[in-house]
């Protein structure tokens, strides 16, 4: 009955939202993540706001575009292991990846009125690693070109994050998208205890040679 809705939804709202905050700088000051003011002014609601909102079209069609296809996928996982609450438990997944994707952040800029951040990314990598706990022998495409298994483009992708958060000096929120990653993992993980084994008996009966990677 919800089968992928819950994604639609947060999609059309993270949409108007980032559409809104285009026009409107006074909502995208106040959105944004800022460490300084949230540690300062007491506006925490920035921790989750600037989640809902983004730097440009590209930006936010990026994490839409993932967000559909991998949201998408474990919101039916969630359905089918868990009912309704389900619905719940995605939604969460989505929203306290956001935040908790923005701690580091925190505690490395509270003191730095000039820092701030935005993007839906934390939660998007969460929402992401969970759909690869549970699928990580599904196909994942790069550029609609080169396709290589879930578990091995998430390890790629968490060893580059790493990698990128403490030698890249440039405009990407790498902490956002390691510790998003790393939630998602540990949330799917403490809803059920067994996708381990699950996720372990899929990777060593894996064959590459038969993967189609073209």
């Amino acid at each position: 009955m919800f089968d992928e809705r819950i994604t639609l939804l947060l999609i059309l709202v993270t949409v108007v939202t980032s559409i809104n905050a285009w026009q409107n700088h006074t909502m995208r000051q106040r959105w944004m993540f800022r460490p300084f003011a949230i540690n300062h002014l007491g506006q925490y609601y920035r921790f989750l706001s600037s989640g809902f909102i983004h730097s440009d079209f590209m930006h936010m069609l990026f994490n839409m575009i993932a967000l559909y296809f991998f949201g998408g996928v474990l919101e039916r996982i969630y359905l089918n292991e868990f009912g309704f609450f389900g619905v719940i438990l995605y939604v969460v997944t989505y929203l306290a990846g956001i935040v908790v994707s923005n701690l580091k952040s925190y505690f490395k800029y509270k003191e730095l009125s000039h820092y701030n951040s935005l993007g839906a990314s934390g939660g998007v990598a969460s929402v992401l690693f969970g759909a690869i706990i549970y699928r990580p022998t599904s196909s994942i495409c790069l550029y609609f070109a080169i396709c290589l298994p879930a578990f091995i483009i998430g390890a790629i992708y968490i060893i580059y994050s790493y990698y990128s958060s403490r030698h890249t000096n440039d405009s990407i929120n790498h902490d956002a998208h390691l510790f998003g990653s790393l939630f998602g993992i540990g949330f799917t993980i403490l809803l059920r205890p067994a996708v381990v084994l699950e996720f372990y008996e899929r990777i060593i009966h894996f064959n590459l040679y038969e993967f189609n990677i073209f």
